[in-house]
Formats: C-alpha cells, sequence, structure tokens
C-alpha cells in the first residue's frame, strides 16, 4: 500500500544572498532531480540568483516574479499556488515568499491571512511550499508571524517545528481588524437589487480614467460583492469610492457575515474572482457587519 506523502508548509529565514541560496538551490534542485514538477515564486532578484546558481537545471523550473503575480496577497494561493499545483501530477514543489521588505502596513493584514490560509487549502496534497523570510530587513513582528504561520521553520541548518504554530482560521481572525477610514471625499451611495445597474455605472463613470480593461474588472468586482451583500445580507448596502493616488478604491459595506476565508469551496469563489481581478482586496468582519474593500491603480 503506498503511502502518501504529507503536505509541509515550511519558512526559511534567511540573512543574505549565501543563505538565500543555501536554502532554496538545494530544495529546488532536489525537485528536479526527483523528477518534480518546480515553481518558483519570489521578486525578480532572488530569481535572477537562483537561475544563475542552479545552471542548466534553470531550464526545468517555473519562475515567476511574486512582486507582479502577488502584488494582491489575496490573489497567491488561486492564481500562483494553486494554478501551478494543479497543472501537476504527483507530488509538487513550490518556493513562494508572498512578503518581502517593501510591503506596505495595508497589504500586510492580508499578507499573513495568506500564509495561515495556505495550511487550509493545501491540506491533504502532496507537496511542499517554501517560503523565504529575509529576518535582516523584515521587522520582528513579520518573523515572528511566520513562526505562526509555518508548522516548520528552517534557520541555517536548523529545521524544527514551530511551537509558535497557530491554528490558520485563528490567526486570520487576529488579522481581521478594522480598516482605515474612507476619506471625508469619498462618494456614497446605497444600493438594493433594483439598482445594481445604475451602481455599475457609477463606478464606471467614477474610475473611466483607468483602462478599459481595468474599469471592465472594477465593476465586475464591484458588483460581485454588491451581489454578495444583497443575497446574504439585508438586500441592501453602501458603495463609497475615492481615489489614492492612481489608484481607485471602492468598498462595499453591509450588515452580513462576508465571504469565508477559504479558497477551497464553491462558497469562497466570489472572493476569489475578485481578488484575482484587484490590485489589493481587504476585508473586516464585525458582529454590526462586513466591510470590503479593493484597489485597482493605473
Amino acid at each position: 500500500m503506498n503511502s502518501v506523502a504529507p503536505f509541509a508548509h515550511e519558512a526559511l529565514f534567511y540573512r543574505d544572498e549565501d543563505d538565500f541560496l543555501a536554502g532554496t538551490a538545494r530544495f529546488v534542485a532536489d525537485g528536479v532531480n526527483a523528477g518534480e514538477p518546480v515553481l518558483v515564486a519570489v521578486p525578480e532578484i532572488g530569481i535572477g540568483l537562483l537561475r544563475e546558481r542552479l545552471g542548466g537545471q534553470a531550464d526545468q523550473v517555473h519562475f515567476i516574479d511574486m512582486t507582479e503575480a502577488g502584488r494582491n496577497p489575496g490573489r497567491i494561493i488561486p492564481g500562483v499556488l494553486m494554478a501551478f499545483s494543479a497543472s501537476t501530477q504527483g507530488r509538487f514543489r513550490m518556493i513562494g515568499q508572498p512578503i518581502w521588505p517593501g510591503r506596505t502596513e495595508l497589504e500586510y493584514p492580508a499578507c499573513v491571512q495568506h500564509e495561515a490560509l495556505v495550511n487550509t487549502a493545501f491540506e491533504g496534497r502532496r507537496g511542499v511550499i517554501l517560503c523565504p523570510y529575509d529576518v535582516a530587513a523584515l521587522p520582528d513582528h513579520v518573523i515572528e508571524d511566520a513562526r505562526r504561520t509555518h508548522p516548520v521553520v528552517i534557520d541555517g541548518t536548523t529545521r524544527v517545528a514551530s511551537e509558535w504554530y497557530t491554528d490558520p482560521s485563528g490567526l486570520a481572525d487576529i488579522y481581521n481588524v478594522p480598516l482605515p477610514p474612507p476619506p471625508a471625499s469619498a462618494e456614497e451611495h446605497t444600493f438594493s437589487v433594483g439598482t445594481l445597474a445604475h451602481m455599475r455605472k457609477l463606478v464606471t463613470a467614477y474610475a473611466n480614467w483607468l483602462r478599459r480593461e481595468q474599469v471592465e474588472d472594477l465593476v465586475l468586482a464591484v458588483n460581485e460583492l454588491a451581489t454578495n451583500s444583497i443575497l446574504h445580507a439585508s438586500g441592501r448596502g453602501i458603495l463609497r469610492m475615492w481615489r489614492e493616488g492612481d489608484t481607485v478604491v471602492c468598498e462595499v459595506s453591509d450588515s452580513g457575515e462576508g465571504f469565508p476565508p477559504s479558497f477551497t469551496g464553491l462558497s469562497g469563489f466570489g472572493i476569489v474572482m475578485v481578488n484575482l481581478l484587484c490590485d489589493l482586496v481587504r476585508t473586516h468582519t464585525s458582529h454590526s457587519g462586513t466591510t470590503v474593500r479593493v484597489y485597482l491603480g493605473r
């Protein structure tokens, strides 16, 4: 009887380029030598380092610039990790770096929720995901959270089970934090089932300085959020819109419980689609309702 290898989610702590390569190049080479499909999703500088170290083996590895594909942390699981694992047969091997120096405080809660949900989304699958963390450049609280979101931590030559590992749903709840208040200049509109078409026109007009395909994506995302409010909350909600530099921000709030923090079932398909369409998605759920804020910039 064949045993199925368990899924592993590991954090790799590194302090410089040599550290990074020592922890990642062997991981990739072992996968290539074993005939396993290998994905490396890290910032461009890491891709260059690994390509040089791997030599000819790099041709057998799929590389993705995470600063582009994973700009929205909520896009990484469905759009990068699951997309790759779904194209493989048997055991897979992936390096995913969702947090790097330069991630903003606005993005960070979504990054931690992503890392926590990886453990749920890939439970029972055959493979391993290694997540590099630059401990020399990242704040201490980021490294502490990495110990909470990864069952295994690798630091230098030491590989240990993390004693700080936290239940994924519990950690996702910790980062279910209130969003910064909208600016006083934000447009505000109420909507209900009979006003969805008008709401779509409002979003189209407000975001008309974006590229046409971006406007279409934003309208589709907001419509999905508003429809969810109508179906699962009080049948109505509030749309707010404003600009932050070259970014349009749309916020949908209602009195419902929101989308479940899952990428594994049909119940979460709507929020998956919204994440795939937008640059950033932030959600806050409380006893009084749910607020989902989406960002799309030129």
